[in-house]
């Protein structure tokens, strides 16, 4: 079975990457989100600080504009003329500050219209006031209605601190939420991460395991292996001690049956009587020197030849046939001696004699496998 705890560790600490990953861009987006987040509240709080700023110049233009219309204090006329144009600066840079926002940017607009109307009032008054026109300078004041004005921008002011701030507050919940959600997350991926690495380690450490039992298992098994290696190279060296034995002593045995059959081959060889040496089915096997001398056949030409197209029953002295057709092969059959049988032996010029045949069986684990036949001649008769 393939082995599964290599691709199972790699998945882990495939997952394990996929967690620090999911970790890693959640945490890097809360951090963009809380830079963001805190630009627009510092941005948020510069514009609480000139809303605030705004109104306080206002209220000290008008209230040095009042002091120099009663006292002709020069210093009160740089004072009312340094309020408005604080008063000028707060709103330039409260009209970049909320330039994005599409919401509040108008209402600043119309604040700097009412804030411009009201210097240039206070232009008015200043320069009728320098002309020494005191009375004209007291109808002006008496017959201003910019007060209410005045009023309704300081509300405004007031309103879109208030909103600011609220703004504020709703941005500093929801950067506490969304520092618990990093912070959950990171804890949840660091614990998640942990326990992805305890279960890599508890697989590696049980595959270790395994493999110590198997590398056991395995040197026990090759011990074993070892100690019947060793019986049977014990076995196949006695085996072998046997065989190289037998094949001495086979060895003999036939060189033993060589000699045998040699001697046999120089018996038959010797005798002057015709000997054949035939099969079970009466097919010559061996013939001697004497057999090629009378009939003039050599050894190839009656080698696994029928004994019949050598040698056939002679017939009987009155021209009859033979009582018994085959009476070799019958002698044959039987396994019985055959003496003294009448044949007539044709030589290679198709010439015929008169011979007696005798037949013994040769005989292989009491089954009759062939024959000896010796042939003696007797008074020649005619030829046909």
């Amino acid at each position: 079975m393939k082995d599964q705890t290599i691709p199972r560790v790699l998945a882990l600490f495939g997952l394990i990457c996929v967690v620090l990953i999911a970790v890693a861009v959640h945490a890097v987006r809360n951090v963009n989100r809380a830079v963001a987040a805190s630009d627009w509240v510092n941005a948020t709080h510069a514009t609480v600080n000139e809303l605030a700023n705004l109104a306080a110049s206002l209220q000290a233009g008008e209230g040095s504009l009042r002091l120099f219309a009663q006292s002709a204090d020069p210093r009160d006329q740089a004072a009312c003329r340094q309020a408005y144009a604080d008063t000028a600066d707060h709103l330039e840079v409260l009209k970049a500050l909320t330039r994005s926002d599409a919401a509040r940017h108008p209402r600043v607009l119309r604040l700097e219209t009412q804030a411009l109307a009201r210097a240039g009032f206070a232009r008015q008054v200043l320069k009728t006031k320098v002309a020494g026109q005191h009375g004209e300078v007291l109808a002006m004041l008496a017959a201003d209605t910019g007060a209410a004005e005045l009023s309704e921008v300081m509300r405004e002011i007031a309103k879109l601190k208030t909103e600011y701030l609220d703004q504020l507050a709703e941005r500093d919940r929801a950067a506490y939420l969304q520092a618990q959600t990093t912070r959950w997350t990171v804890w949840t991926g660091v614990g998640l991460n942990f326990a992805l690495l305890a279960g890599a380690a508890w697989i590696m450490y049980r595959d270790i395991g395994f493999r110590r039992q198997a590398a056991a298992a395995l040197q026990q098994a090759n011990d074993q292996l070892e100690s019947r290696v060793k019986v049977r190279t014990a076995e196949l060296s006695a085996a072998n001690d046997q065989l190289a034995l037998e094949n001495l002593e086979r060895r003999w045995a036939n060189q033993a049956l060589e000699h045998q059959l040699r001697y046999d081959h120089l018996i038959i060889d010797s005798i002057s009587d015709l000997v054949l040496v035939v099969t079970k089915a009466g097919n010559i096997s061996r013939i001697n020197p004497a057999v090629s001398h009378v009939t003039g056949w050599d050894s190839p030409a009656l080698i696994n030849r029928p004994l019949t197209e050598l040698a056939r029953p002679a017939p009987a002295p009155d021209g009859r046939a033979p009582l018994v057709a085959d009476p070799i092969g019958r002698a044959m059959q039987d396994g019985r001696d055959l003496r003294d049988l009448p044949v007539l032996l044709r030589n290679r010029q198709g010439g015929e004699q008169a011979v007696l045949l005798t037949l013994f069986p040769v005989r292989d684990a009491n089954k009759v496998v062939g024959g000896v036949i010796t042939l003696r001649s007797t008074a020649p008769v005619a030829h046909p």
